[in-house]
């Protein structure tokens, strides 16, 4: 149960923090976790083959 709260502290936190970022830094940021979920789950998918 702390475990979630801190867990939606944090994403709070961090919302807060996007919403007076801007936007190119946001979307560029944004670019970067999908292109690293991206290969971790490539990586993961290939592991998981072999």
């Amino acid at each position: 149960m702390l475990f979630l709260v801190a867990a939606l502290l944090l994403l709070g936190v961090l919302l807060g923090a996007v919403a007076h970022a801007p936007l190119a830094f946001t979307a560029v940021t944004a670019a970067v976790i999908a292109v690293w979920l991206a290969v971790f789950a490539a990586r993961e998918r290939h592991a998981r083959r072999n």
